[in-house]
């Protein structure tokens, strides 16, 4: 039995992490793991798939491949216990059975394998063994670790000593440059007088004196003024830190930008922005609709799943205003299946669409205006297998031509809305530079970390109802572009629901409040798979 490498791959072909056991080149095994995805089959029962010189031997596990090739000579089932004890290991080491956690904890992996296989052939050892062998605990090396700490811990509390030393000598020369003001001002005058009696005569002493004196004390006085206008100039030492720190921020949030990293930069409000945000007027009831689309598209065409989920929250500022019913009007699609509250009055609403409370003399509940969420009065919901209801098709069309992938992309929309803030994410290869965008309707971006090409249109409307983008990437399989994910928003509802009047009851005000409708259709979870 030989074994030539043992593998984990992802099922899109990636390989993750490789381990070869005997003398064999990277073109050739580098081959050998891109031939595997295409001889795998789906919904076979078996799993080893052979070739004219080597037999592949694999176990899926969840979304990877753990792969042993080994030539047709070696005995499938000692074949099979190796992989049986690799399964095992991989999950001992990794934290999470991924792309992420395999790359993170590739060399434990590979020390794993080596307790395992030696020169092709497996060891008779367990999943226990081979976590002690690769722990390989040393009694020394622990030693060495403790002396290592104790001389940083020694070497910290010798730092904090020096630095209560030096703050002491700081506050002791702060302490001394005070009073020297005083003994340096009590020199000046006491030189001037022994000047004055050496110099001046016994007639003239007076007024040699009283110069001396006016002279010498406008000297100290503008010195001391001169040494507080300097102190008061000089910038403080906290706005140069901030300086240095704002720079080495704006470096590393360059450095994300440059990656792909979308950055939001938080920018603090102004006082009086602030207080004209809120004094802004806000009507006293407001209504929201807001819609949730969940859709699976089929990459051959066909629909999997088309789920709208809705809702109509109220949202009440003052007290006054909450003795009402709300009069609605549906849109008349046959589809949606209505679901009113529990506290809400059911008759009611089936027989003449208005939305009340089943007690008419109790209030509804009142909120602040941050509360955006209000209270829910109605859900509905509809299901359908009609391809023309979806909103926005895709087809994704790839193809290989020599040493290149052409990927062309196209979107189709319904003249039902008017999409706003399209994006549509195209998963990628793992490539080294960005993709070369041939053709776009609209604006792209690379999110190299996370391999994603993002596609964005600002508004779908009448004028622009089907656009496309071509792309070439180096050689990849067509399942790596997929499952497409997209995100966009529009004003208006599959349901349709308006509501046309605020009916107040008995105990509120005589006049109908003013009131506000929000209608707003966005995706929760929109793919094509």
């Amino acid at each position: 039995m030989v074994v030539l490498a043992a593998s984990v791959l992802s099922k899109s072909g990636k390989v993750l992490v490789s381990r070869q056991f005997v003398d064999m080149t990277r073109i050739r095994i580098e081959g050998l793991l891109a031939a595997f995805p295409k001889l795998v089959g789906t919904g076979k029962q078996h799993t080893y798939v052979e070739t004219e010189n080597v037999r592949y031997v694999y176990q899926p596990i969840e979304a990877l491949y753990l792969l042993l090739v080994t030539n047709k000579q070696s005995n499938i089932l000692e074949d099979l216990e190796t992989l049986r004890l690799l399964s095992k290991l991989v999950p001992e080491y990794c934290y999470s059975l991924d792309e992420e956690g395999i790359c993170k904890t590739a060399f434990e992996l590979i020390f794993a394998f080596d307790e395992v296989i030696c020169l092709g052939h497996k060891e008779n050892v367990t999943v226990a063994q081979v976590k002690q062998y690769c722990e390989m605990e040393s009694h020394e090396e622990k030693l060495h670790k403790l002396v290592l700490q104790s001389k940083i811990n020694e070497t910290k509390d010798v730092m904090k000593r020096k630095a209560s030393e030096i703050d002491k000598s700081k506050i002791d020369k702060n302490k001394g440059d005070k009073g020297g003001f005083m003994s340096m001002g009590s020199g000046r005058i006491e030189s001037s007088f022994s000047d004055m009696s050496i110099s001046s005569s016994g007639s003239g002493f007076g007024s040699s004196s009283g110069l001396g004196l006016t002279a010498d004390v406008d000297s100290f006085s503008t010195k001391s003024k001169g040494r507080q206008l300097s102190s008061a100039t000089a910038p403080p030492k906290g706005l140069g830190m901030q300086l240095g720190k704002s720079q080495k921020t704006n470096q590393f949030l360059e450095s994300l930008k440059a990656e792909g990293e979308l950055i939001v930069e938080d920018v603090q409000p102004r006082a009086g922005q602030a207080r004209v945000a809120a004094a802004a007027p806000t009507d006293p009831i407001t209504l929201t609709a807001e819609e949730k689309l969940n859709v699976t598209l089929k990459r051959d065409g066909g629909i999997s799943n088309f789920d709208v989920q809705g809702t109509l929250s109220l949202q009440i500022l003052n007290q006054e205003d909450a003795l009402i019913q709300v009069q609605t009007e549906t849109g008349g699609n046959p589809g949606i299946l209505f679901k009113t509250h529990p506290n809400m009055n059911k008759e009611l609403f089936s027989n003449e669409n208005i939305l009340g409370l089943k007690d008419p003399n109790r209030p509804f509940p009142t909120g602040s205006a941050g509360d955006a969420a209000g209270v829910g009065l109605l859900k509905w919901r509809m299901q359908s297998a009609d391809e023309s209801m979806v909103p926005l098709t895709i087809n994704c069309w790839p193809s290989v031509s020599g040493n290149e992938t052409y990927v062309s992309i196209e979107y189709e929309a319904s003249a039902m809305f008017d999409l706003r803030n399209v994006v549509i994410s195209v998963p990628l290869p793992a490539l080294r530079e960005a993709p070369n965008v041939r053709q776009i309707d609209g604006e792209w971006r690379y999110d190299s970390r996370n391999s994603v090409l993002e596609w964005s249109i600002l508004l779908i409307d009448n004028s622009n109802r089907s656009g496309s983008m071509e792309f070439v990437v180096p050689p990849a399989d067509s399942s790596v572009f997929f499952p497409i994910s997209v995100r966009f928003s529009a004003t208006s509802t599959y349901s349709d629901l308006k509501v046309v009047n605020i009916i107040p009851l008995r105990g509120g005000r005589a006049p109908p409040p003013k009131f506000s409708q929000r209608t707003n259709l966005i995706t929760e979870n929109y793919q094509v798979v």
